[in-house]
């Protein structure tokens, strides 16, 4: 069972019970469980991780690692003539947060 998040600050921030609300908290417990997730909680973590400034793969909420590497793909795009380096859930995730033109998406497996 993977763990619901890490706290990543040094100071002293509520327990993780207090976030059981939120809907990050929820979202990783229900993959924890073996739920499935529909299109909006798809888009919705991949947009959010998109605009993380503190993490590639996961979310940060009052303090704590939300990390959902374990559902995320490795994505490189082409758009413009650049190529840029993306994590998403799958493609159609990816495209809601991209905008204009797409030459090419191509999915990294290791």
């Amino acid at each position: 069972m993977t763990q619901i998040a890490t706290k990543f600050v040094k100071w002293d921030i509520p327990e993780l019970a207090t976030l059981q609300g939120d809907k990050v908290y929820r979202l990783r417990v229900r993959l924890n469980n073996g739920g499935k997730l529909n299109r909006e909680e798809k888009n919705w973590i991949t947009r959010n991780v998109w605009e993380s400034i503190y993490f590639k793969h996961g979310i940060a909420l009052s303090g704590y690692h939300f990390d959902f590497s374990d559902v995320l793909k490795r994505y490189f795009v082409k758009q413009y003539g650049n190529i840029h380096e993306y994590y998403a859930i799958d493609k159609t995730a990816l495209r809601s947060i991209l905008h204009g033109r797409i030459e090419d998406i191509v999915e990294v497996t290791h």
